[in-house]
């Protein structure tokens, strides 16, 4: 166990937590200061809060700190940080205590947006009216810290961008840093830190556990004078993670390819900088078929290469996309809804299922895809006219989009670029699984619902058997009808967390 050390005085401090999750798309860069920030946690400086959970008031210390030296705009640069009020007390909060307690870090990033630090007084990802993913965890007596990080709309007031890729990533793993640098300074263990992430957050959360301390993300983070110290985390939670975009394309259409009408999903901000969705429907015209018909053998050749297996049987796929990968995906569905029958669920009107005595039987894949339906259009990432989040994201301080791809940049309607190679592979955690002088976390939960149309399933099934492959404890599940979100299913997140920590 650590030995703790905190600071004597303990006065509560006049500093407020700053609230929110909306992030300006414009915003002047905070100028560099005269005096580096100071990277060492003051346990005297607090703002007193209590939250209820389940009927029961928890007393804690909020804090928010900047975590590097040099930031590039502390609104995002910064990290809050919730310590149950017990630990100061020498007391526990359930089987925890200062000594034992696991850190849990959620990040608030959605879209590859910019994401600030996450406040424990407002409502989580998961929606709804109960607690958020926050405050169950204090409430379980984790330490919570919740950074901020840039994104793709980052602009500074000279026109400048300074959110592109791999900023976002840069800024989690030096929050990670922080926390390790100040590990006997303050309650909660660096050694069992736990991130947590839905979407492209969830991505950014995998990407977190596979690269911890590589030496790909070294200049960046001593450019903004991030702590010296681990950036590696113990386990990871990804909800419907939107990773590996290098290969996404293809791999939409090998699983959405014969669905032509859709139901897209537009998102922008309002005047109050405020995240606005809007649902947007529409049929294929007939040069996104082409270029669906274009992208979809490509995903063959590339999950072939991958070398994948489960339960000792290759998962490849033929010519025309089918083969043992394809019924491993249509395994899992099944698996799925029979958990879903089990539990209750009326499963008589699923044409794509075989239902029988209490069993369910075969899947049939390409009706359950028909039946979800498709939600974005050709490609759904890289977009040959820069219409994506994604193509935002890998652009540079000076050009505010790029092309990411081989076949986007071929098949561009712009006059554009393509990223260099490097920035793509910093944003992949494939690249990292396992890597030479890599420190990849032990312990993965990966969720992606059966209803879930953002990406392919394939992408989070590469992730998980990939990391399963390589001799990763892996728990991965894609529930019944769930669509794209995350935190929705808290009690057994936590008792997931609980059961690793304990190795």
């Amino acid at each position: 166990m650590k030995k703790l050390i905190l600071t004597a005085a303990l006065a509560t401090s006049a500093s407020a937590l700053a609230g929110g999750t909306g992030a300006p798309v414009s915003r002047p860069a905070a100028a560099p200061t005269s005096a580096p920030v100071s990277l060492q946690f003051d346990a005297a400086r607090y703002t007193a809060g209590r939250t209820t959970v389940d009927g029961k008031t928890y007393n804690y210390r909020a804090y928010k700190v900047v975590y590097v030296q040099r930031p590039v705009d502390t609104t995002y640069q910064s990290m809050n940080i919730y310590i149950p009020e017990a630990y100061f007390q020498g007391q526990k909060v359930g089987r925890y205590d200062a000594r034992t307690a696991p850190i849990f870090l959620p990040n608030q990033v959605g879209g590859y947006m910019p994401g600030e630090p996450g406040d424990l007084t407002k409502p989580g990802m998961g929606g709804g009216t109960g607690p958020s993913a926050m405050q169950v965890a204090l409430s379980r007596g984790y330490v919570v810290a919740s950074p901020g990080a840039r994104g793709r709309t980052n602009k500074a007031a000279d026109g400048t961008f300074y959110g592109k890729a791999p900023a976002a990533i840069v800024d989690l793993k030096a929050a990670v840093a922080y926390l390790h640098y100040n590990d006997t300074r303050m309650p909660g263990r660096a050694d069992r830190i736990i991130s947590n992430g839905t979407s492209a957050g969830g991505a950014l959360s995998a990407l977190l556990g596979a690269s911890g301390d590589n030496a790909d993300y070294a200049p960046y983070l001593k450019a903004l004078g991030a702590a010296p110290a681990s950036s590696a985390i113990f386990a990871v939670s990804a909800y419907c993670p939107i990773t590996d975009l290098d290969h996404a394309d293809a791999a939409y259409e090998w699983e959405f390819g014969s669905v032509s009408d859709y139901q897209k999903l537009e998102i922008t901000r309002d005047t109050s900088y405020q995240i606005q969705r809007k649902t947007v429907s529409g049929t294929l015209t007939a040069t996104e078929k082409t270029v669906s018909a274009a992208l979809k053998p490509l995903f063959t050749p590339y999950l072939n290469s991958l070398g994948l297996q489960q339960d000792g049987q290759a998962l490849t796929l033929d010519a025309q996309g089918n083969g043992t990968f394809k019924t491993y995906l249509a395994s899992l569905i099944r698996q799925s809804a029979q958990k879903a029958l089990d539990g209750g669920t009326d499963l008589s009107n699923i044409s794509y299922l075989s239902v029988s005595s209490g069993k369910v039987g075969a899947v049939d894949f390409d009706a359950y895809i028909k039946s979800t339906g498709r939600m974005k259009t050709p490609p759904a990432f890289d977009g040959l006219s820069y219409e994506n989040g994604e193509n935002q994201l890998f652009g540079t301080a000076t050009v505010d989009n790029r092309h990411f791809t081989a076949f986007g940049m071929e098949h561009s309607k712009v006059a554009g670029s393509l990223a260099d190679p490097h920035t793509v592979k910093m944003m992949n955690p494939l690249n990292y699984i396992a890597a030479s002088g890599t420190r990849t976390a032990p312990h993965w939960r990966i969720r992606a619902g059966t209803a879930d149309k953002d990406t392919s399933h394939a992408v989070s099934a590469i992730l998980a058997t990939r990391l399963q492959n390589r001799g990763y404890d892996v728990n991965y599940w894609l529930p019944w009808n769930v669509p794209h979100s995350g935190d929705y299913d808290l009690p057994e997140l936590f008792d997931w967390i609980d059961g690793v920590v304990k190795s």
